[in-house]
């Protein structure tokens, strides 16, 4: 019996030494709060500000949590009459998505089976606010909607990359770039519906995941976004049309 015990006590001991050298050294790495994992495999890096956890890259996934695929509509037709989720390029150009990631529509950002990895989520507007105002927004100012406010947008642009000598001082770590939009009109009886790319270079928007609920903007299905641009040093947030083809950011789940 006791060479038994013995034996017992050397294996056991041999599968801890195991698990430090290989298993928990993995469970390490994949825990890193300085780097998050999607569902294809890619790699972001994230950068803590305040009390959050953002990335600091543009999503690029294209399925969802369970993996199921993200459609990639490339069609401007066909992109403009979406009511379920779907991703595209920048002008369905793959060698931009290193630099600006994908473009997705609403509908993909609040899809039950999950755009972000688990432990991860698609900012909602008051996450976004929570940002601005650690960043040195007055709570008047976040709470504005349709509203180009403040003077952080700087702190949350690239300090490359952005025309029109647009580039921000990247204080806050988050490095934001121009990575264009996939515009729909809300009202078609006003516009034309032909989906177009626009403003790379010049604009992002960020989707939130909180879709307005307001009376004001009844016209349109709308969401709440956040906008930069290289002509000024503010931060717009806007309801737009749940359509479009927004650039998105993850934060950590709490």
């Amino acid at each position: 019996m006791l060479k038994f015990k013995n034996l017992f006590f050397i294996v056991t001991f041999s599968s801890l030494l195991l698990c430090l050298s290989v298993s928990c050294h993995k469970d390490t790495v994949l825990s890193d709060p300085n780097k998050v994992t999607d569902t294809d495999g890619n790699v972001y890096q994230t950068v803590e500000i305040g009390d959050q956890w953002w990335t600091k890259e543009n999503l690029k996934v294209t399925h969802y949590r369970n993996g199921d695929p993200i459609p990639n509509v490339t069609d401007a037709s066909e992109w403009a009459d979406l009511t379920t989720g779907a991703y595209c390029n920048f002008n369905n150009d793959t060698t931009l998505v290193a630099t600006y990631g994908r473009l997705y529509n609403w509908y993909a950002v609040t899809d039950s089976r999950n755009i972000a990895p688990a432990g991860w989520h698609v900012p909602t507007d008051d996450d976004w606010k929570e940002l601005e105002i650690f960043l040195g927004m007055s709570r008047e100012d976040a709470d504005k909607g349709d509203f180009y406010r403040g003077n952080i947008g700087n702190k949350l642009k690239a300090s490359d990359g952005w025309l029109r000598d647009g580039n921000g001082t990247n204080e806050s770590g988050f490095t934001a770039f121009p990575a264009g939009l996939r515009e729909i009109c809300a009202n078609p009886s006003l516009c034309d519906n032909d989906a177009p790319f626009d403003r790379l270079g010049d604009y992002t928007l960020f989707w939130s995941g909180s879709k307005v609920q307001s009376e004001e903007y009844s016209f349109c299905e709308c969401a709440w976004d956040r906008f930069l641009d290289a002509f000024g040093s503010g931060v717009g947030r806007y309801a737009d049309y749940i359509g479009n083809g927004y650039s998105v950011r993850l934060v950590r789940d709490r």
